[in-house]
């Protein structure tokens, strides 16, 4: 049951030609970046037949640096999208309705990684030196931080220097910047990779740091929560995908492998993705897909905390459900 996305099919999705029918079984998941053991759960129970237990014919978007699933998911190009909650919170702020109805990442894998000779040992140290973030939303989470600490992100002796970072790691391996975004799962590994032993760096969890915030949650339109169809079909995804992902977690190797079979690019490698896979694991543990409302309230009460520029100004009211997970796991 492979669900290969040509382009003009992404086109036509993204113009809502997916969803045109309305079919009551049919499901189209956004993911928010290229195919990778970030999303083996979802890739896992396609290939496993979790999906089509649930009578669900299930397609999967890849993402990009092209792609902004809030955006697919606004032009109703998918059922559901994936996305870090700083983004989706931000997005409903402004006027985008969407609803998380599953979570399951329990746990953030952001982090700054620096280099030791920089003199770096904790935020205080940050002040003078180029960091570089990734934008795209992702750079919410750490303005919430650096305000939190109070410091100035202008650049200057008392401010820190932001670096629009691409999605490499280079910024750092060529001394571009003092410390830069990576995820514990990914962008770690790839400096690691370049020859750059773990002495050499200091790394700052948000996890560790206080800071940190939901990340690959599952989200929809709240409209299409007052459709009792798509709640029923939204149920059965949630539920078969939970299995994909602890499947996953139980099965690491073999999840990295069929992560390596969906993805049409051919750059993904197998000890990359292997490695990916357990770090991922670490981060899915403990979630049975429900989101805990502590876990949304700390988010939150981070975003809230930006100062003069918040990433969002109120509470959200409405922002996530658990009648999916409710009833899914019954």
């Amino acid at each position: 049951m492979k669900t290969y996305i040509t382009s003009a099919a992404l086109a036509l999705a993204m113009t809502g030609g997916a969803l045109a029918d309305g079919h009551a079984n049919t499901v189209t998941l956004q993911l928010q970046w290229v195919t990778q053991a970030q999303f083996a759960g979802y890739y896992v129970a396609l290939e496993k037949g979790f999906y089509e237990g649930e009578d669900l014919d299930m397609t999967i978007l890849p993402g990009g640096p092209d792609i902004a699933p809030p955006q697919v998911l606004a032009g109703g190009g998918a059922d559901a999208m994936l996305n870090w909650m700083p983004s989706a919170l931000s997005a409903r702020e402004k006027g985008l309705p969407v609803v998380n109805i599953a979570q399951p990442f329990k746990s953030s894998g952001l982090m700054l990684t620096c280099w030791k000779d920089t003199g770096i040992t904790g935020p205080q140290d940050f002040k003078g030196k180029t960091i570089g973030v990734w934008f795209f939303g992702n750079e919410f989470p750490f303005l919430s931080w650096m305000s939190q600490e109070g410091i100035s992100t202008d650049g200057g002796e008392d401010g820190v220097t932001v670096l629009k970072q691409g999605f490499n790691v280079d910024p750092l391996l060529q001394r571009q910047a003092d410390c830069i975004s990576t995820m514990t799962y990914n962008e770690f590994g790839q400096v690691l990779d370049a020859g750059v032993s773990e002495d050499e760096l200091v790394t700052f969890k948000y996890e560790d740091m206080g800071v940190a915030t939901l990340e690959d949650g599952i989200y929809v339109l709240e409209e299409n929560l007052e459709d009792p169809v798509f709640v029923d079909k939204m149920t059965r995804f949630v539920r078969a995908s939970m299995e994909g992902w602890k499947y996953a977690e139980a099965n690491p190797q073999e999840a990295a492998e069929i992560v390596l079979e969906y993805d049409e690019t051919g750059a993904q490698t197998e000890a990359h993705q292997v490695r990916m896979m357990g770090e991922i694991a670490k981060l899915t543990a403990g979630s049975d897909g429900s989101l805990d409302e502590a876990d949304f309230q700390r988010t939150v009460d981070t975003l809230l905390a930006g100062g003069s520029d918040p990433v969002i100004t109120a509470q959200p009211e409405g922002a996530w459900t658990s009648v999916i997970t409710d009833a899914a796991l019954k």
